[in-house]
């Protein structure tokens, strides 16, 4: 007979096994007439099924990986959702407020300070009253640990002595000069540019929090970008086109800036230095290329002079007085001008009609 495990079986399957035996055992004993040949065959047997029991289930604690506070606030992890490459990145290297809160010591210490700003009252009104203007937020820790509720202010707000610390930042825009920096643009030539940049802060959390020091990164930062921007421009580029080139580089600043709660509001290019050979260069093939287009200019209005004046020409040949009043006008002119002296112009008819009559007598004599 099979044994079960655990001392367990089923009273019906062993009652079954038992039964089965006994009939094999009768009919070989005492085989009858009327039995056929099939019922002195070799009968196989059949085992019992084993049964095996459900194993028992015992309280196990189960552990699920729980996200940090600040991730969870942002719900970047959700049951249905898989984490991505840049995702497990961050996580890898992000660290993350405690879930488990600050601690019982942390809480001793708070209420600790509390007592002794309600035994001192009101002399403590002076230390744990603090204000911050309109244009400013106070970022307040407390036992190193970021408060919730962001930043404070304007206006009144309390903190606990001893126990809390906070740090102004100031949202007014600040606006710094960028040192004229050498660049060498894409045609070779070595070029110095400064600039202006105006920023402010938007997240006075994130500026506190993510860097250390978000306006001299900031001032680091635009200088660098000024570079990488210039050094892929030609100089035409950069002398005609400032405005885009501002604008590629706002965009570029406020990309970067983003995780530091900084907003890069405008930049400006102020002054683009050139060497003094190249000045020189520069200045001569502009002298020559005005003085090639003076003589062009200057050819075509003689063109248009000698036009003109085959034009007047014709005229005054049709008429003969035209010629006296041109001579009169030209001594109109002349005597404008104050001068000692004037010249008369004598008539032509004159002159022709001595000159025919000399020319008579000539062709009288040789007759």
């Amino acid at each position: 007979m099979d044994s079960f495990p655990n001392g367990r079986g089923t009273s019906a399957a062993m009652a079954a096994q038992m039964l089965h035996d006994s009939v094999l055992r009768s009919r070989r004993s005492s085989p009858g007439d009327d039995e056929s040949p099939m019922d002195h065959a070799p009968v196989l047997q059949k085992k019992a099924p084993v049964v095996i029991p459900a194993p028992i289930l015992r309280p196990q604690h189960v552990y699920a990986p729980v996200a940090p506070l600040g991730m969870l606030t942002l719900g970047v992890f959700s049951k249905n959702k898989e984490e991505t490459d840049e995702e497990k990145e961050i996580k890898k290297y992000a660290v993350g407020p405690d879930v488990e809160g600050p601690g019982l010591c942390a809480a001793i210490l708070t209420f600790v300070s509390l007592v002794l700003v309600l035994v001192t009252m009101p002399l403590s009104l002076c230390v744990t009253v603090k204000v911050v203007q309109e244009y400013e937020r106070a970022v307040v820790f407390r036992l190193g640990r970021l408060r919730s509720g962001g930043a404070k202010g304007p206006g009144l707000f309390f903190i606990m002595p001893c126990v809390d610390t906070y740090k102004k930042v100031d949202l007014r825009t600040v606006s710094f000069d960028v040192p004229p920096q050498e660049v060498l643009s894409r045609d070779s030539v070595t070029v110095s540019v400064d600039a202006v940049v105006y920023y402010r802060v938007s997240n006075p959390t994130m500026a506190t929090n993510n860097i250390e020091d978000y306006s001299h990164s900031t001032r680091l930062l635009a200088a660098t970008t000024l570079r990488n921007v210039l050094g892929t421009k030609n100089l035409a580029e950069i002398l005609s086109e400032r405005e885009i080139i501002s604008q590629v580089m706002q965009n570029a600043l406020d990309e970067a800036t983003d995780p530091w709660g900084v907003k890069a509001e405008r930049v400006e290019i102020k002054d683009v230095r050139l060497p003094v050979q190249l000045q020189r260069a520069m200045a001569a093939e502009a002298e020559a290329a005005r003085e090639a287009r003076a003589k062009v200019i200057a050819a075509e209005g003689e063109q248009k002079a000698s036009r003109a004046l085959r034009e007047a020409a014709s005229v005054i040949a049709e008429s003969p007085s035209a010629l006296q009043l041109r001579y009169l006008q030209t001594l109109n002119s002349i005597a404008a001008e104050h001068n000692s002296t004037i010249i008369f112009p004598m008539p032509m008819d004159i002159m022709s009609h001595f000159m025919g009559r000399k020319g008579g007598g000539k062709m009288d004599k040789q007759a």
